[in-house]
């Protein structure tokens, strides 16, 4: 059964792509993917599921990596959109909730989510899929909102002035990630910059963050290797 929480993006295909597409929206996305593409490293002749796929702005770069990926998101319109991003590349999308995944066990070379478990509260349950669905040796990879960043902190704020899409969200620190499977993990962050910083400087910030392995990127990403 899909949660009703995938209602809550039914009307964001658009924004979600245009906040991407916006200046700072582009240094963020180009933080994000760097360490996704590092984490995950897709390979021609892979098979990945993207568990919360969204409207596909992660999911191109793995395509065009060469590898086949499943895409997975509650939202019915977000996946609509995915599969326009994606017509002419190894694609293929499924409407279904990464807390139970409708896919055998060991189905995938490698699983990733992006910014999806920030709205699942049994966070365990949600990674314990993905662990399940990946075959063993292949990589699980998920990133969310850290909840060590100020970008975490403002929208907490916001969220407790009026209603956001983050009212409900659950905002996890690095440690809290690596505690999400029995196996070690490698944890990095991105986005080290704040939401008002001239995107022109941003890059610099980033760069900096990285070289001293700062923990508090809006973005934290875990990898696991499964045993």
């Amino acid at each position: 059964m899909v949660r009703k929480e995938g209602a809550l993006f039914d009307e964001w295909p658009e924004q979600y792509d245009r906040w991407f597409e916006s200046p700072l929206g582009a240094v963020v996305k180009a933080c994000e993917l760097a360490l996704i593409m590092e984490l995950l490293v897709p390979r021609p002749g892979e098979v990945i599921l993207d568990a919360g796929s969204g409207t596909g702005v992660f999911t191109l770069p793995m395509l065009r990596a060469g590898a086949a990926v499943v895409g997975l998101d509650l939202s019915l319109p977000m996946i609509r959109r995915a599969v326009r991003k994606c017509a002419s590349l190894s694609f293929s999308a499924v409407v279904g909730d990464m807390a139970g995944l409708p896919f055998r066990d060991g189905s995938f070379d490698k699983t990733v989510s992006i910014t999806a478990l920030e709205f699942i509260e049994d966070a365990p349950r949600a990674v314990g899929e993905l662990f399940r669905v990946t075959r063993r040796g292949g990589l699980v990879v998920v990133a969310t909102l850290n909840s060590e960043s100020p970008w975490a902190d403002r929208r907490r704020h916001e969220a407790g002035r009026k209603k956001t899409i983050f009212s409900n969200a659950f905002f996890r620190s690095p440690r809290e990630m690596l505690s999400l499977a029995p196996f070690p993990g490698v944890v990095r962050t991105a986005v080290h910059f704040e939401k008002g910083v001239d995107p022109a400087a941003a890059m610099g910030a980033e760069e900096e963050g990285r070289k001293r392995g700062a923990a508090t990127g809006a973005f934290v990403a875990v990898r696991w290797r499964k045993p």
